[in-house]
């Protein structure tokens, strides 16, 4: 079974991607130093605002997700894994995270990037205000 979830974000000037364990997209507008994990604000969804369907197959521990996004020459996809932990409820934010680590606003875990692992090149261009990010996610969890 799988299932397709789309949002669209901003780049922002504050955006830095250095952030070692994760990576954020935000609905919020402003962005300050210490956000280093935020890499598109202005979100067209948090978590809690995912569909049922994406949130039932994210809960499947035996889950996996997939957050694709282009930006300019740049083609990027981050693989991770869903958990029966995951709440799915914060309104504006949504997290992938490295590490195992669960809270409201939490995507995926064990990802295969953070923030610190896109390209330079990715970011700098990020950093434009009006860069628009198309992501598409796919949660996928064999039917057995």
């Amino acid at each position: 079974m799988k299932v397709e979830e789309f949002i669209e974000a901003r780049g922002h000037t504050k955006i830095q991607g250095t952030h070692q364990t994760t990576l954020e997209f935000t609905k919020e507008t402003h962005l300050t130093e210490r956000g280093n994990c935020i890499i598109g604000v202005e979100a067209s969804k948090g978590a809690v605002d995912l569909s049922y369907e994406f949130k039932r197959i994210v809960q499947n521990p035996n889950s996996r997700i997939s957050l694709y996004f282009d930006v300019g020459k740049y083609r990027e996809v981050v693989r991770g894994f869903g958990s029966q932990g995951l709440l799915l409820t914060n309104p504006t934010d949504l997290v992938v995270r490295k590490s195992n680590y669960i809270c409201n606003r939490t995507l995926m875990i064990r990802s295969d990037k953070s923030a610190i692992d896109l390209p330079r090149g990715l970011i700098s261009l990020l950093q434009d205000p009006s860069r628009r990010i198309e992501v598409k996610l796919v949660a996928e969890v064999d039917a057995r």
